[in-house]
Formats: C-alpha cells, sequence, structure tokens
C-alpha cells in the first residue's frame, strides 16, 4: 500500500479511547468473522441468486417472482431461521413469534461477550446495550395473515417491536446497564456506536454492546424500479462506471466496547480502538428527504477526527458508505475527499473500502458491519480490494483526490505510527455517523507473563467446553479444533485459560487433555458429550496395596492445592520418615520393594490421600461421605474430624511400624462371594490341615483370604478349576490372626490421641456400616479395626442406599476402589488410574471430568495460567422456527364469513378446540403446550422454566375459563407453577363448582 502516513509530531491522550474487546457476525456466505474476513481478502462476491423454484418455496408470491423487473439477486443469510431459544429461556412458541432479527442479535450479543472474555450469564460489569434492526417484514407477514386474534395480535407486536429489542436482551442476558433500540435507518448501527462510546466515557455503564441485525422476510430479490436505489443488474459495484444500485444482505454483527484502561488491563487484547465518534443530521439543505447531502457528510467527518484529536494525514484507510449508486456515490467521494483534503491528507493516500460490494446492503446492520471490517484492516494490515470493481465512475471527482479504490489485496505500510482509519454510514432521511479508529497495539510482553512462554505447549492442558445441547456441543468442539492449528500466537494455556475463565457453565459438556494444537484439536473432534447433573460425592480411599513409585506426581502436576497439603501432612511425621516419603512419593525411580514395606507404604499412601482429599475440597468436591478401605478408613477419620492430622500420622506411623514386625504372611483375592470362599477355605483346611482367614469382602462376587506365604501357595495350587485366584502384592495377611502382634501395640498409641466426633459420615470397615455424622469412635476401634475383615461391600451397599446417584472419587493412586463401587452400583472416577503413560495427563482429565459430570469444580483452577484469547465460542445449533401466522402465504382479503378461505392456522392466541372427550388435565396440558411451544410435558414441569411469564400466565388463566368454564385466579397460578398445580387447582375448582 502506497501513501504511508507519517508519524505523528506528538502523542495523543488515549484515557478517551475505547477499546473493542470483542466481536461477533454472521454474514452472507460466511458463518463467523473468520470465515468472512478471508473472503474479503480474496474480493469475493458474496450474493445469491435464486431459481424460480427456490424463490417461491421461500414465499415470494409467483406474481413477484415473474414479474420481468424482478431481480434474483440477494445476501441471503443462512439458516436464519434457527434460533438456540432454550440457551435464553425462551419458550419455543415466544420463540416463533420473535422477529428472526430479534432472535439472531440475542445469539451474536452471547457471542461477542464470549469474545470478549464475559461469561454472558454472569457478567458483573455494567454492560449497556445498544441494539438495531430493519423494519419487520416477519411481523408484516403474521399481521396480514388474517389469523390472529386480538391477543395474538397483541403478542406478535410484543415479540417483534423494534421497542423490545434491546430490553430483551438485557433482561435475557442480565445486563444492566442502558438499553436502547437506537434507529436511524441505513446509518442505525453505526449511531448506536456513538451513542454507546458517549455512554462508556459519561460513566453511564463499564461495558456495551451494540447489536444489529437486517434480515427480511422472506430473504428474496426485488423488484428494480427505473431511477431507484436498487441494481436492475443484480450488482452492487461502488464506485465503479457501471454501478447501477444497491443489492439487499442480510446479517447479523455485535461488537462490545470498554474504555481502552479497562481493557488493557483484564482481557484478550482488543480488536482495535474507538479514538472519535460523530453524528449529525443533513437538515433540509438537500434535495429531498431521501437524497444525501455532501455538506452533511463532510461535517460528520470533520467532527469525528477532531473528537479523535488527529489530523487527516494520519489515515491510511476509509470504509465508505458506499451504496453503489451513481446519485450517492459520487456525492460520498466528493464531500470525503474536500473534508480530507482539507485536513491534511495526501493525494492518494487513503484505501477506500465498501463491504456492500461483497455481499448487498445490510441496511441498519451495514454501519457495525462495516466497522468490523475496518477494525480487522487495521489490525491485520490488510487492506481488501473493492469487490468485482473494474472502471471508476467518470462521476467522481478524482483530481487532488485522497481516495483511491484499491484493487487487489496490499499490505498496509507499517513503517510509520499506528495504523487509523475512518467508518461512515449514512441514513435516508439524513442522519450520518463517522468513527475514528486505530491500531491496538499491545506493549510488549514481558519474561514469565503467563502463557507466553513458547514452549507452554509441553504442559499437560485441559480443555473445557459446554453448550446447551448435545448438537450444540459437537458443533462447538469441531470449531474449535477447526481453528486451533491456526492459532499460532496463542498457547495451549492460552486456550485453555479463556475457555475455563469466560465461558458459560452449560448443562452438556466435555473435556480434553493435551500438549499442542494439533492433539487437542484431535481430541476435540472426538470429545463424548456428556450430561450435567448435580451429584453427591462419596471419596474412596485406598490401603496399602495401591502404592507405586512417584505416585505423588500426577496430583502434584494436575490438582491445585495438593502440594500444599501434602507438605502439610508431612510436617507431622518424624523428620527422617517424612524425608524418606517425600522421596518415595516424587522418584518413579525408587525401588519398589522398600515401598512397599509397611512402615514406609502407610504413610506414604496416607499423605497422597489426606493431600488429595484436601484438595479436591479446594477445588469444589466436597464429600457428602468417605469410604476408606483397610489403611484409608484412618484416612477418612482424619479428613472425618474423628483424628487430628498429628493423630492420624502418629497412628499411621505406629501401625506401619508395628505390622511390620509381624510375621509374614500372604493375600489372595477370590472372584467369588464370601460363602462360597469360606466353603473352599474349609475344605482346603480338611485336605491340608492349614486354615486361611478372611481378611476382606470387596464386593459380592470379590473376597480376600489370608495366611501364612505357604499355606497360600498350597491353597492357590489346590484351587485349580474351582474358582479363579490372584496373588496380591502384599508382605502380610492383613486383617487375620497374624497381624495380632501389632494390635496391643496400636491400642496403646490410640488410647493417647484426641478423639473428636465424626463430622462427615464414614464407613467401618469391621462392620459394613456407615458412621452418621456426629458419632463418638472409640480410640480402640482402631486397633480392631487392623485386625478383623474389611466389610468393604456392605460399606459401599450402605453409600448407595443413603446417597442414590453417587459419584465415588478415588483420592489416591490406582482404581482398584473405583471397580467395587462400580459393582456396589455408583459411579466411580479414579483420579490416577495408571493407565496412560501420562499420568499427570489422565489425572488433570479425570478432574476434568468431574466437573463434566455437573461436580462443583472450579475450571479456572484446572486451566491453570493463561493470557485471554480471542477463541470461537458457543455453536447455536437450534430448531427452525416459524409463526403459523408468518407461514400464511396468501392473506385473507374478503370480509364475507361465509366467503370460502384458507382455513388458519392454529397461532398463539388460538388453541386447538378442546373436545368433551378430553379430561381437565388433559385439557389444561394441551393448553400449556399450545401456549408454551412445548410437548412432553410431566407433572413437575414448571411454567417459568419452560420460558413462561407473567402475562403468559394471564392468557392461561383466560384460556382454561374459555374452554372449561371455570373462574382461575391468576395469583394462585403464579404461586404454584407446575403442570401438576395447575391442574389439581382447576380440578378442585371445577369439583367446587366455582363456574364463570
Amino acid at each position: 500500500m502506497t501513501g504511508s502516513v507519517p508519524p505523528e509530531d506528538a502523542p495523543r491522550d488515549r484515557s478517551l479511547d475505547i477499546a473493542v474487546t470483542g466481536m461477533a457476525g454472521r454474514f452472507p456466505g460466511a458463518a463467523d468473522i473468520p470465515t468472512w474476513w478471508r473472503a474479503l481478502l480474496r474480493g469475493e462476491v458474496l450474493t445469491t441468486r435464486s431459481g424460480r423454484d427456490t424463490l417461491l418455496a421461500a414465499g415470494e408470491p409467483a406474481a413477484v417472482v415473474d414479474d420481468p423487473d424482478y431481480v434474483p439477486v440477494r445476501g441471503l443469510l443462512a439458516d436464519a431461521d434457527r434460533f438456540e431459544h432454550g440457551l435464553f429461556g425462551i419458550s419455543r412458541r415466544e420463540a416463533e413469534l420473535m422477529d428472526p432479527q430479534h432472535r439472531l442479535m440475542l445469539e451474536a450479543a452471547w457471542s461477542a461477550l464470549e469474545d470478549a472474555g464475559c461469561d454472558p450469564t454472569t457478567e458483573t460489569r455494567v454492560t449497556g446495550v445498544y441494539a438495531s434492526a430493519s423494519s419487520s417484514a416477519y411481523l408484516r407477514a403474521m399481521l396480514t395473515s388474517n389469523t390472529l386474534d386480538a391477543a395474538g395480535v397483541e403478542e406478535a407486536l410484543r415479540a417483534t417491536e423494534p421497542d423490545y429489542m434491546a430490553t430483551r436482551i438485557a433482561y435475557r442476558l442480565g445486563l444492566t446497564g442502558p438499553a436502547l433500540s437506537v434507529l436511524t435507518a441505513c446509518s442505525s448501527s453505526l449511531v448506536a456506536v456513538h451513542l454507546a462510546v458517549q455512554a462508556l466515557l459519561n460513566g453511564e455503564c463499564e461495558q456495551a454492546v451494540v447489536v444489529a441485525a437486517a434480515v427480511d422476510f422472506p430473504q428474496a430479490g426485488h423488484v428494480h424500479l427505473p431511477g431507484g436505489i436498487l441494481s436492475a443488474s443484480g450488482e452492487c459495484r461502488p464506485f465503479d462506471a457501471a454501478a447501477d444500485g444497491a443489492l439487499a444482505g442480510s446479517g447479523v454483527v455485535a461488537v462490545v466496547l470498554r474504555p481502552r484502561a479497562d481493557a488493557v488491563d483484564d482481557g484478550p487484547d482488543p480488536y482495535g480502538v474507538i479514538i472519535g465518534t460523530a453524528v449529525n443530521n443533513d437538515g433540509s439543505a438537500k434535495a429531498g428527504y431521501q437524497a444525501p447531502s455532501a455538506a452533511g457528510q463532510e461535517a460528520v467527518i470533520s467532527a469525528a477526527l477532531a473528537a479523535a484529536d488527529v489530523t487527516a494525514d494520519s489515515l491510511g484507510y476509509l470504509e465508505a458508505h458506499a451504496t453503489g449508486t451513481r446519485v450517492g456515490d459520487p456525492i460520498e467521494w466528493s464531500a470525503a475527499s474536500a473534508v480530507l483534503r482539507r485536513l491534511g491528507a495526501r493525494p492518494g493516500q487513503i484505501a477506500v473500502g465498501a463491504v456492500k460490494a461483497n455481499m448487498g446492503h445490510l441496511d441498519a446492520a451495514s454501519g457495525l458491519a462495516s466497522l468490523v471490517k475496518t477494525l480487522l484492516v487495521v489490525r491485520e494490515g490488510k487492506v481488501p480490494p473493492v469487490a468485482g470493481f473494474r472502471s471508476l465512475n467518470p462521476l467522481l471527482e478524482t483530481e487532488g483526490s485522497p481516495l483511491r479504490v484499491p484493487t487487489a489485496c496490499a499490505d498496509w505500510d507499517d513503517a510509520s505510527g499506528p495504523r487509523r482509519a475512518g467508518v461512515s454510514s449514512f441514513g435516508i432521511g439524513g442522519t450520518n455517523a463517522h468513527v475514528v479508529v486505530e491500531q491496538y497495539k499491545a506493549a510488549p510482553a514481558t519474561p514469565g507473563t503467563p502463557g507466553t512462554d513458547p514452549g507452554a505447549g509441553a504442559e499437560d492442558r485441559v480443555l473445557m467446553l459446554s453448550a446447551v445441547s448435545p448438537d450444540a456441543l459437537r458443533a462447538t468442539a469441531d470449531r474449535l479444533a477447526d481453528r486451533l492449528p491456526g492459532l499460532t500466537d496463542v498457547t495451549p494455556a492460552d486456550v485453555a485459560h479463556t475457555l475455563a475463565s469466560g465461558r458459560a457453565r452449560l448443562p452438556y459438556r466435555a473435556a480434553v487433555a493435551g500438549r499442542t494444537h494439533e492433539e487437542l484439536a484431535g481430541r476435540l473432534r472426538t470429545a463424548p458429550a456428556r450430561a450435567a447433573a448435580a451429584a453427591p460425592v462419596v471419596l474412596l480411599l485406598p490401603g496399602q496395596g495401591s502404592q507405586s513409585p512417584g505416585m505423588a506426581l500426577p496430583f502434584r502436576d494436575a490438582l491445585p492445592g495438593f502440594t500444599a497439603a501434602l507438605d502439610e501432612c508431612l510436617g507431622h511425621l518424624e523428620p527422617a520418615l517424612a524425608d524418606r516419603v517425600r522421596t518415595a512419593l516424587h522418584d518413579p525411580g525408587f525401588p519398589a520393594a522398600e515401598l512397599a514395606r509397611t512402615e514406609l507404604a502407610q504413610p506414604a499412601l496416607f499423605c497422597v490421600e489426606y493431600a488429595a482429599a484436601t484438595a479436591l475440597g479446594t477445588l469444589g468436591v466436597r464429600p457428602v461421605a468417605l469410604a476408606g478401605h483397610s489403611l484409608g478408613e484412618i484416612t477418612a477419620a482424619a479428613l472425618s474430624g474423628v483424628l487430628t492430622l498429628a493423630g492420624a500420622a502418629a497412628l499411621v506411623t505406629a501401625r506401619g511400624r508395628a505390622m511390620r514386625d509381624c510375621p509374614p504372611g500372604a493375600m489372595v483375592s477370590l472372584a467369588m462371594g464370601e460363602e462360597r470362599a469360606l466353603d473352599l477355605a474349609d475344605g482346603f483346611a480338611a485336605d491340608s490341615g492349614h486354615r486361611l482367614e478372611l481378611a476382606a469382602v470387596n464386593t459380592a462376587e470379590s473376597c480376600v483370604l489370608a495366611g501364612p506365604e505357604a499355606a497360600v501357595d498350597a491353597f492357590t495350587a489346590w484351587l485349580g478349576d474351582r474358582g479363579t485366584a490372584r496373588r496380591l502384592r502384599t508382605s502380610h495377611a492383613f486383617h487375620t490372626s497374624m497381624i495380632d502382634p501389632a494390635v496391643t501395640r496400636l491400642r496403646e498409641v490410640a488410647a493417647g490421641l484426641d478423639m473428636g466426633r465424626a463430622g462427615l459420615p464414614y464407613l467401618s470397615n469391621a462392620t459394613g456400616d456407615l458412621l452418621a455424622a456426629g458419632s463418638a469412635v472409640a480410640p480402640g476401634a482402631f486397633a480392631e479395626q487392623a485386625r478383623g475383615a474389611v466389610r468393604f461391600a456392605a460399606g459401599l451397599a450402605a453409600i448407595a442406599e443413603a446417597y442414590p446417584g453417587a459419584v465415588a472419587v478415588e483420592a489416591g493412586p490406582g482404581k482398584a476402589l473405583s471397580a467395587m463401587a462400580e459393582a456396589a452400583g455408583l459411579t466411580a472416577v479414579p483420579l490416577s488410574a495408571g493407565r496412560s503413560d501420562r499420568p499427570a495427563e489422565e489425572t488433570l482429565l479425570a478432574l476434568a471430568g468431574l466437573w463434566t459430570m455437573g461436580l462443583p469444580v472450579d475450571p479456572a483452577a484446572l486451566a491453570g495460567d493463561g493470557r485471554p484469547a480471542h477463541l470461537p465460542g458457543h455453536a447455536f445449533t437450534g430448531p427452525r422456527l416459524l409463526a403459523p401466522a408468518a407461514a400464511v402465504r396468501t392473506p385473507v382479503t374478503s370480509r364475507d364469513p361465509a366467503a370460502s378461505a384458507p382455513a388458519p392456522a392454529p397461532v398463539a392466541g388460538e388453541a386447538e378446540p378442546v373436545t368433551a372427550r378430553r379430561t381437565p388435565a388433559e385439557s389444561v396440558a394441551a393448553l400449556w403446550t399450545d401456549l408454551l411451544g412445548s410437548p412432553g410435558l410431566s407433572a413437575e414441569s414448571d411454567f417459568y422454566d419452560l420460558g413462561g411469564d407473567s402475562l403468559q400466565l394471564v392468557r392461561l388463566a383466560r384460556r382454561i375459563g374459555d374452554d372449561l368454564g371455570v373462574r382461575v385466579p391468576v395469583r394462585e397460578l403464579m404461586t404454584g407453577t407446575t403442570l401438576g398445580r395447575h391442574t389439581a387447582l382447576v380440578e378442585s375448582l371445577l369439583a367446587a363448582g366455582d363456574r364463570r
């Protein structure tokens, strides 16, 4: 690009600058802004020429389509009739009545807030809404269908009129700043930007969403009128010699604005900065109401540059209003040339853009679309060509003009100053708007800034996604997967941080872990969806045998808060033992045989379990009960408050040493129930004279026998095909009489401990009972627990009965207890199952899996540090919605009641006749379905949860009265809002004879 701008003489005062922190848009031929931008750089024309059958199917009358002057071209917006109404708590029936423009603006506002790093469901900044839309052809279609009664007309007006479009967005997203509908014809959305900027500068809000849409109904072509502004050729060619008018286009755009100083401190890098805005009106100094005024356009550009405190010689680009009309384009060119030349711009310095050439005129949304394009120009330093441009309109005054039309994509010369550009938008009636934008230049990253380390991708990172439906989640994951490989300036840490810190927590969830963009993208494409639901949590705490060298590493690397909790535990061990345990826990090369010794294994396991459970609580996972196996019961007692941490550490240390001094033994696991195992033990004793003892009953089909090593070996050989046996890796016959020498020592130690009451229920191994909260525990119980058989199966059954649907989280190494919990009917999650060669990733994914299940895990804590980044947000895959009244294509014009006319379609306000065969319950349910558009109701269905509101309850009361002849108090409908309560109310009124 030629004509680079010189450096400024003095730096600007940036205190009044407004940053654009988020953007979203859907355009003809482009479902998102990145796709649209690539098309603009290529100079693509995105309008569509439709065939007759397509136009008729869309609802265009045959007489119009067959008119010789009909031009079947438009910038079509795909899926403009879809709406994710459930995401916003809107009933299907209300959503059908809403103008598609208003629906799309809700989705675009959500997406722009996400792009700005804001969770749309929890945004706490005072956020204003400035909304613009074209006139509602959808409303006209409903009103001219002659199918709406008075109540239906009122409901349709409330769902489509512009008065409500901004306030509806504010209500549905919980935004508390000013909510204004802005309507100035074609300049509406850029005027809205000006108003939002002024509100931010005046302190009326801390953030602003500016959103606009233009969608005709149906989306079709136009009839060309000689002398009119619409093209006869079906091409929009601004500033071209062949320009013959504009084309209509459909689209929706939104931006999020914040004061620059606030935006820099919090959120992703802004797309650019708005440094000056101005609005005026032509007044009467023009040829006619619809004619443009060069004087008005000059004045508004001059005022915006003055507000920006910059001169025209610092501009390199102008996105023109540029409708492609033979009158409008020369006036705009002349006005812009005159004012920019007067304010210092040099000949040929400023490239002109005209996005209408690509996609048609987006009417009320056109100014916002132009702003988004301009922000991308200054951000990326690329100037797109004017699509379809061939030769300059001879009516343009080019002599000495600062303007030029780019015919190919060109780089912006970065040799001087920040890139600056102007955006113009002019409305029929004379309201003109101009905005000056500037490139945002981030401060250089300092060493140690989170997310800036080029090697950050070498760490395991977890991406957590959620959506309103399984289909939306699949589309959201796929869209992110498509984008990840191209994000060269965004690390996996940045991606994880952004998804965890600035996105809504929605009911369908997925999580993947990985180290590179490519790895994460591949896993996103196959990530299973899970419906999140609140469930009680039970912690499983394993016993000896699950230990392994380095077993603390996955928790250290993946579980926030684990290291601090582990250090606290180790601080309660004797120093020499603590040092040995610390080494064993963190060194995968530590001798496994040494760690298997009870005096080291037991304190090591205790420390890991206690630290993991404590860290889980910090993360948000707080159990309702604890189930420890053998040694794990002592951990449970400490976590429950029966033992202090110091007391538990002393007891575990003594336990390990006392058991070390017991005679060696062995244990064998049998895949059979307790009764069968004891029968076999009796048979073996009768044949061999050696008796094995029952050590544990883990499940209904799994138990453990133990005894002297030689006896266990002999039993295994004797068993043959009588059953399946597996020798356990233990040094002693725990929980048998061979541990009797340790019992006396444990009684002595336990007798000196401070004992509290159970703050949480936990499993007693000796009895298989669940000790209730508040229970007192005798010190001697911990000695008897080491000697008696572990009744774990009974304990898990008690937990499953007490906490239906509970999730059992194994807070320790291995997965042995998880299998037992699954056998008891619980959902189990092992945190360190040892199934992966990347154990930290496995643990991280398990923790994220708890979030996908609906447990209150803090995603931000799992994601770790990173910089907020602009990433694809929630993908909208809602149903196609069309109000029955809008589907009536042939208006009924006869006033004669006997005249033949199409039967009106059932619409809101006119339920199907309720036949005498319907019960009151069926009648009430049918009226609910008609008002809310929600089939498949149950007695527990809630009117408000399905998107209903107080006005619809008033209508429901009237409709019940009309259909069943009973007077229903609206107040009682409001106090009991389920279908079951409404049905019971109506039945009681009918029984009491409370007729109208």
